[in-house]
């Protein structure tokens, strides 16, 4: 028997599209945190446990976990683009948020430089060229990753080569190992924290 609400009872207030934004941006960011945690091969229903969300929504969502990794991955790289479009912004600041990504985002490793990234390279390929147009944005010309148009790239590949470990802070010496080694000076790293658009 289906009980009818009484005049007084309210329904919940159905959110539509700001619900749908608000499960999508949770799922980012446990999908980011389980990625770094895990790795890529975490099963996906974590990843909506840890979002406060149902398995059905994820796959609503994304249809894999390639689906999911490259949200991720897309996330980090409009994170990278607002650090380079700040006004204060220098190739060191810039770079200091790609380490952070790198330190942070199994995801960001795994996919900007996979060749497979299960049918969607071209997607990853396009991501790994945003990063490159943010960073070459700030290179001065005299810069030692400015004696080659693929240097800057190569060094960034072999930063994330870099990045394993166990923990974030680990993963992080590392990355600031390869950094000095290769004689680039990078900025604190940490998450953009500039204001939304």
């Amino acid at each position: 028997m289906t009980r009818r609400p009484l005049p007084d009872e309210r329904r919940p207030a159905n959110d539509g599209p700001k619900a749908a934004a608000r499960n999508r941006a949770a799922l980012i960011a446990a999908a980011r945190e389980i990625f770094a945690e895990s790795g890529l091969d975490v099963p996906l229903s974590a990843i909506a446990r840890r979002a406060g969300v149902g398995q059905g929504v994820l796959y609503r969502h994304f249809p894999d976990r390639a689906a999911v990794a490259l949200a991720v991955l897309e996330e980090n790289v409009r994170e990278i683009e607002r650090a380079a479009a700040a006004d204060d912004a220098d190739l060191a600041h810039v770079l200091g948020v790609l380490t952070w990504h790198q330190t942070e985002s199994t995801a960001f490793v795994g996919i900007l430089h996979a060749d497979g990234a299960g049918g969607r390279s071209d997607y990853a390929a396009t991501l790994s060229q945003r990063v490159e147009r943010a960073l070459r944005g700030h290179l001065p010309a005299d810069h030692r990753l400015a004696a080659d148009p693929d240097d800057l790239m190569i060094a960034v590949g072999m930063v994330s080569g870099a990045v394993t470990g166990p923990t974030r802070e680990h993963r992080e010496r590392r990355a600031l190992a390869a950094w000095r080694l290769l004689g680039v000076e990078v900025g604190p790293v940490r998450p953009f924290e500039g204001r939304e658009e």
